[in-house]
Order: C-alpha cells, then structure tokens, then sequence
C-alpha cells in the first residue's frame, strides 16, 4: 500500500506539474509542432528518472543535487539555443540563462563536494531503499526545476523574445543581489564549519547573526529576481509563471529547508539558552537592517 501511495503521489506531481506548463505556455515557439515549454517539461522529467535507475541500484543520493543542477543548465541551454538559432541574437534570453546557469554551477558543485566530504544526506537514509520513495523524490526534483525556473522558460520561449527594460534591470540586480546573499552565507556556514571546536554549535556569526537562514533568504530573492527580469515579456496566462519564486519561499519554508533545520536545530540546541536567545533576536529568514 505504501508503495501504490509514493506512486499516485509521483503521478500526481507529474500531472499538476504539466497542467501547470500547459497553462503557462501561451505564445510559446513551437518545435516539430509542440511548444517548447512542453517540450522541456519532458526533458527535466526524463532527465530525473533516469538518474534514478543507477541512484536506486547503488543506493546512493550522492549526485541527486548535482542532477537536480545538471538539469537546470541543459533545459536553459536548450531553451536559449532553441530561441538564438538566427544571426540576431535575443540579449535578454542570453542574460536570463547565464544567470540562471552560473548559479546552477555554483550551486551544484557546492551540494555535491558537501555531501562527499559527509559521505552521505541524513534526509535520504530511508528514503533511498524504497524504490517507490525514491522515485517520488526524483520525481519531487523534476517538478522543483520546472516551476522555478517556469518564469524563464516562459520569457525565453517567446518568439519575439525577451524584453530588456528598466524592469528587467531591476530584476537582475535583485538576482546579483540574491546570489550574493547565498554565497556569502554558504560559505560563511561552510568555514564555521570546518573548526572543530564548533561541530556541535549553531552558527550566529556574520550573516547568520541577522538572520537564521540567510543562504534561502537569498535563494528566494534570486528567483524572485529571475522572475522580474521575464515578467515584462509575460502575456495572457503566462503571468501564471509568477508562481515560480511563490513555490520556491513555499518549499524552502514549509517543505525543505527552514521547516526541517529548524526542527533539528530545536532538538540539538533547544535547551541551550544561547539558542533560545539567539532565536527570538534573530528573524527567522529576512535578515535585520540594524543590530
């Protein structure tokens, strides 16, 4: 039974994700007669279940994120090439992907070199020897992909293509800035780290003095950004694609992120009156101006 329910649950992200495409796509190009959004729908889907075969086989989550990045940059990379395949090249599309493309990279190989020097993610010890929870979490990162990076997509699939305005410079400073934000933290996180005397402490210095989850502070304004640099090409149901950094603040707060770190970091630390000092000064995802 558990299994028939992580299948209907992996078809029914299926299913939404590509109502949600179908939706989104108005005005998109067309290849061999679909449109390009369905089409890169397929592909981040495909791309999933397929690096689940030799995942479940080995019973490793070690290259899920480095898939989960390795996606992002192939369906931009087609989507942009779709897109530039005359001498007139779309700037707008070109900047979107590029964006969209460095912080896959860096990202990516940031998840992926961490998760090496752990050997393991706590989250997939039990998730990785059920075929069906397995597949469903593969199939969870297809629809991660898609959604967030829906907005792009969208504005790149444009036949007339992307529209570079005032609005859109103010979205790619919102995503510099986001991805400022999230490098910073990360590696600010990764060096409190790597001293030993701080391996069973909280970080609360630099920007985690400001807020307690800095890096998905900036994660959520890069998208956010990538959806403001799209929105001035949107037409019709493509202002559906909004959604995209909505589901991104929904996921990393609720789902993912903040929700499960801040339940690990009540057991660990929760009787500590640092932490719980720490914890009400300090927001919980939107840094403070003043100290």
């Amino acid at each position: 039974m558990k299994h028939l329910t992580n299948l209907a649950i992996a078809a029914g992200v299926f299913i939404f994700t590509k109502l949600y495409a179908d939706a989104i796509s108005f005005n998109s190009i067309e290849l061999s007669g679909v449109n390009l959004v369905g089409h890169l729908l397929v592909m981040i889907f495909v791309i999933q279940w397929i690096a689940y075969i030799p995942a479940f086989i080995f019973k490793t989550e070690k290259f899920y994120d480095l898939t989960g990045s390795l996606t992002y940059i192939t369906a931009i990379s087609f989507a942009v090439y779709s897109t530039n395949t005359t001498p007139s090249l779309d700037l707008g599309s070109l900047i979107i992907g590029a964006a969209i493309i460095i912080w896959a990279l860096r990202l990516g190989s940031f998840l992926f070199i961490r998760v090496h020097k752990d050997k393991k993610d706590g989250r997939f010890d039990t998730i990785k020897t059920s075929f069906s929870q397995f597949f469903m979490t593969w199939t969870l990162q297809g629809m991660w992909v898609f959604i967030c990076s829906s907005a792009a997509l969208v504005a790149i699939a444009n036949p007339t293509g992307v529209v570079v305005n005032s609005v859109f410079a103010i979205g790619l400073v919102m995503f510099i800035f986001g991805f400022v934000i999230e490098v910073i933290a990360d590696n600010q996180k990764t060096a409190f780290r790597s001293i030993p005397e701080n391996k069973d402490s909280f970080i609360n210095e630099g920007l985690w003095a400001r807020s307690r989850h800095p890096n998905y502070f900036g994660e959520i304004t890069l998208w956010a950004g990538i959806t403001v640099m799209s929105i001035s090409t949107f037409e019709g149901m493509n202002y559906l694609a909004i959604f995209s950094p909505i589901f991104s603040y929904l996921l990393l707060v609720y789902v993912s992120g903040v929700r499960m770190l801040e339940y690990r970091g009540l057991k660990k630390w929760g009787h500590l009156d640092d932490y719980k000092e720490y914890k009400n000064n300090t927001p919980k995802l939107i840094p403070k101006v003043f100290s």
